[in-house]
Protein backbone atom coordinates (compact mmCIF):
# COMPACT_ATOMS: atom_id res chain seq x y z
CA UNK A 1 0.00 0.00 0.00
CA UNK A 2 1.75 3.34 -1.27
CA UNK A 3 2.26 5.80 1.77
CA UNK A 4 2.09 9.88 1.68
CA UNK A 5 4.61 11.89 3.33
CA UNK A 6 2.98 15.10 4.62
CA UNK A 7 3.78 17.85 7.54
CA UNK A 8 4.31 16.33 10.63
CA UNK A 9 2.34 18.98 12.27
CA UNK A 10 -1.01 18.73 10.33
CA UNK A 11 -0.96 21.67 8.51
CA UNK A 12 -0.39 21.95 4.95
CA UNK A 13 1.44 25.29 4.06
CA UNK A 14 0.73 26.60 0.69
CA UNK A 15 3.52 25.14 -1.23
CA UNK A 16 3.43 21.33 0.21
CA UNK A 17 3.45 18.83 -2.06
CA UNK A 18 2.56 15.27 -1.88
CA UNK A 19 4.31 12.28 -2.92
CA UNK A 20 2.95 9.05 -3.06
CA UNK A 21 5.55 6.26 -1.90
CA UNK A 22 5.32 2.59 -3.14
CA UNK A 23 6.86 0.12 -0.78
CA UNK A 24 9.02 -1.18 -3.93
CA UNK A 25 10.79 2.18 -4.24
CA UNK A 26 12.70 4.70 -1.48
CA UNK A 27 11.88 7.98 -0.87
CA UNK A 28 14.35 9.55 -3.37
CA UNK A 29 12.85 7.64 -6.60
CA UNK A 30 9.27 8.48 -5.08
CA UNK A 31 10.01 11.91 -4.77
CA UNK A 32 12.40 11.95 -8.57
CA UNK A 33 9.01 9.92 -9.81
CA UNK A 34 7.02 13.04 -8.44
CA UNK A 35 8.97 15.54 -9.82
CA UNK A 36 9.28 14.34 -13.20
CA UNK A 37 5.84 13.88 -13.81
CA UNK A 38 4.23 16.65 -16.66
CA UNK A 39 1.24 17.45 -14.79
CA UNK A 40 3.51 18.67 -11.97
CA UNK A 41 6.21 20.44 -13.66
CA UNK A 42 3.27 22.16 -15.75
CA UNK A 43 1.32 23.07 -12.29
CA UNK A 44 4.71 24.57 -11.10
CA UNK A 45 5.31 26.82 -14.23
CA UNK A 46 1.77 27.86 -14.18
CA UNK A 47 1.64 28.55 -10.47
CA UNK A 48 4.40 31.18 -10.69
CA UNK A 49 2.24 33.21 -13.45
CA UNK A 50 -1.09 33.02 -11.95
CA UNK A 51 0.18 33.88 -8.01
CA UNK A 52 0.30 37.45 -9.78
CA UNK A 53 -3.11 37.97 -10.61
CA UNK A 54 -3.74 36.88 -6.91
CA UNK A 55 -4.28 39.54 -3.79
CA UNK A 56 -2.42 39.54 -0.47
CA UNK A 57 -6.10 38.93 1.25
CA UNK A 58 -6.94 35.99 -0.73
CA UNK A 59 -6.40 32.13 -0.38
CA UNK A 60 -3.30 30.91 -2.52
CA UNK A 61 -3.31 28.02 -4.02
CA UNK A 62 -0.51 25.32 -3.53
CA UNK A 63 1.46 23.77 -5.84
CA UNK A 64 -0.28 20.45 -5.27
CA UNK A 65 -3.59 22.22 -6.10
CA UNK A 66 -2.37 23.15 -9.35
CA UNK A 67 -1.15 19.99 -10.01
CA UNK A 68 -5.06 18.14 -9.12
CA UNK A 69 -6.44 20.46 -12.06
CA UNK A 70 -3.81 20.13 -14.52
CA UNK A 71 -4.15 16.25 -14.12
CA UNK A 72 -8.10 16.26 -14.37
CA UNK A 73 -7.84 18.53 -17.22
CA UNK A 74 -5.55 15.80 -18.82
CA UNK A 75 -7.31 13.14 -18.52
CA UNK A 76 -10.30 14.49 -20.21
CA UNK A 77 -8.31 15.65 -22.97
CA UNK A 78 -6.97 11.54 -23.06
CA UNK A 79 -11.00 10.57 -23.32
CA UNK A 80 -11.75 13.02 -26.49
CA UNK A 81 -12.85 16.19 -24.68
CA UNK A 82 -12.18 18.86 -26.30
CA UNK A 83 -13.88 21.44 -23.87
CA UNK A 84 -10.92 22.96 -22.54
CA UNK A 85 -8.74 22.99 -25.66
CA UNK A 86 -11.69 24.94 -27.48
CA UNK A 87 -12.30 27.28 -24.57
CA UNK A 88 -8.69 28.06 -24.60
CA UNK A 89 -7.84 28.51 -27.87
CA UNK A 90 -11.45 30.95 -28.11
CA UNK A 91 -9.90 32.78 -25.02
CA UNK A 92 -6.08 33.43 -26.54
CA UNK A 93 -7.68 34.55 -29.83
CA UNK A 94 -9.67 37.34 -27.87
CA UNK A 95 -6.45 38.02 -26.08
CA UNK A 96 -4.17 38.59 -29.39
CA UNK A 97 -6.75 40.73 -30.91
CA UNK A 98 -6.63 42.66 -28.36
CA UNK A 99 -3.37 42.96 -28.80
CA UNK A 100 -3.74 43.65 -32.44
CA UNK A 101 -5.56 46.64 -31.39
CA UNK A 102 -3.60 47.98 -29.25
CA UNK A 103 -0.16 47.65 -30.84
CA UNK A 104 -2.25 49.23 -34.29
CA UNK A 105 -3.26 52.27 -32.75
CA UNK A 106 0.68 52.78 -31.14
CA UNK A 107 1.67 52.43 -34.46
CA UNK A 108 -0.80 55.06 -36.06
CA UNK A 109 0.10 57.10 -33.03
CA UNK A 110 3.47 57.23 -33.68
CA UNK A 111 3.71 57.46 -37.75
CA UNK A 112 3.85 61.22 -37.97
CA UNK A 113 6.99 61.94 -35.80
CA UNK A 114 8.00 58.49 -34.86
CA UNK A 115 8.23 56.75 -37.94
CA UNK A 116 11.11 53.87 -36.23
CA UNK A 117 8.70 53.32 -33.41
CA UNK A 118 5.27 53.11 -35.50
CA UNK A 119 7.12 50.60 -37.57
CA UNK A 120 7.95 48.19 -34.66
CA UNK A 121 4.63 48.80 -33.19
CA UNK A 122 3.13 47.92 -37.11
CA UNK A 123 5.41 44.78 -36.83
CA UNK A 124 4.03 43.75 -33.31
CA UNK A 125 0.63 44.28 -34.32
CA UNK A 126 1.17 41.86 -37.38
CA UNK A 127 2.26 39.23 -35.35
CA UNK A 128 -0.39 39.20 -33.11
CA UNK A 129 -2.75 39.10 -36.18
CA UNK A 130 -1.10 36.35 -37.78
CA UNK A 131 -1.23 34.86 -34.47
CA UNK A 132 -4.41 35.30 -34.04
CA UNK A 133 -5.42 33.91 -36.60
CA UNK A 134 -3.71 30.61 -36.62
CA UNK A 135 -4.90 30.64 -33.54
CA UNK A 136 -8.56 30.50 -34.47
CA UNK A 137 -7.50 27.65 -37.77
CA UNK A 138 -7.09 25.48 -34.73
CA UNK A 139 -10.07 26.57 -33.30
CA UNK A 140 -11.95 25.43 -36.25
CA UNK A 141 -9.41 22.40 -36.86
CA UNK A 142 -10.30 20.76 -33.62
CA UNK A 143 -13.64 20.95 -34.76
CA UNK A 144 -13.61 19.65 -37.97
CA UNK A 145 -14.62 15.80 -38.66
CA UNK A 146 -11.74 14.08 -39.52
CA UNK A 147 -11.83 12.56 -43.14
CA UNK A 148 -9.67 9.11 -44.05
CA UNK A 149 -9.48 7.61 -47.41
CA UNK A 150 -9.18 3.32 -47.18
CA UNK A 151 -8.29 1.58 -50.27
CA UNK A 152 -10.20 -1.92 -50.71
CA UNK A 153 -8.34 -4.36 -53.21
CA UNK A 154 -10.41 -7.63 -53.41
CA UNK A 155 -8.29 -10.72 -55.39
CA UNK A 156 -9.85 -13.94 -56.35
CA UNK A 157 -8.97 -16.94 -54.80
CA UNK A 158 -5.36 -18.15 -55.75
CA UNK A 159 -4.78 -14.94 -56.42
CA UNK A 160 -2.01 -12.85 -54.91
CA UNK A 161 -2.32 -8.63 -54.56
CA UNK A 162 1.00 -6.61 -53.59
CA UNK A 163 -0.31 -3.21 -53.16
CA UNK A 164 2.46 0.29 -52.88
CA UNK A 165 1.65 3.33 -52.52
CA UNK A 166 5.24 4.75 -53.15
CA UNK A 167 5.30 3.21 -57.09
CA UNK A 168 5.88 6.13 -59.65
CA UNK A 169 3.44 4.65 -61.98
CA UNK A 170 6.05 2.02 -62.94
CA UNK A 171 4.68 -0.44 -65.09
CA UNK A 172 5.49 -4.24 -66.66
CA UNK A 173 4.95 -5.67 -70.64
CA UNK A 174 1.83 -7.96 -70.84
CA UNK A 175 3.83 -10.88 -72.73
CA UNK A 176 6.52 -11.27 -70.19
CA UNK A 177 5.99 -12.92 -66.17
CA UNK A 178 9.07 -11.11 -65.23
CA UNK A 179 9.23 -7.11 -64.66
CA UNK A 180 11.16 -5.65 -67.40
CA UNK A 181 12.95 -2.54 -67.77
CA UNK A 182 11.28 -0.32 -65.53
CA UNK A 183 9.42 3.14 -67.53
CA UNK A 184 8.08 6.00 -65.86
CA UNK A 185 5.20 8.32 -66.39
CA UNK A 186 3.45 10.76 -64.37
CA UNK A 187 0.71 8.91 -63.81
CA UNK A 188 -0.16 9.00 -60.12
CA UNK A 189 0.72 5.61 -58.24
CA UNK A 190 -1.29 2.57 -58.66
CA UNK A 191 -1.74 -0.55 -57.11
CA UNK A 192 0.23 -3.84 -58.37
CA UNK A 193 -1.65 -6.78 -59.10
CA UNK A 194 -0.74 -10.39 -59.67
CA UNK A 195 -2.08 -13.38 -60.01
CA UNK A 196 -5.68 -13.85 -60.69
CA UNK A 197 -8.09 -10.74 -61.60
CA UNK A 198 -8.48 -8.28 -58.70
CA UNK A 199 -10.51 -5.26 -58.47
CA UNK A 200 -9.85 -1.79 -56.37
CA UNK A 201 -12.43 0.69 -54.58
CA UNK A 202 -12.04 3.38 -52.63
CA UNK A 203 -13.92 4.31 -49.59
CA UNK A 204 -14.08 7.67 -48.26
CA UNK A 205 -14.66 7.55 -44.05
CA UNK A 206 -15.72 10.15 -42.35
Amino acid sequence: MAKKTKPTDGMEPDNALVVEQSPDETGAQAMARKLLQPALKNAVAASAFTSKLLGNDLVKPGVSDYALHVQSVARKAEEGDLVMASRMFAAHAITLDSMFAELARRAALNLGEYVDASDRYGRLALKAQSNCRSTLEALVKIHQPREQTVKHVHVNEGGQAVVADQFHGHTYPASSSEPAALTHDDQPPTPIVRGQRATEETVRVI
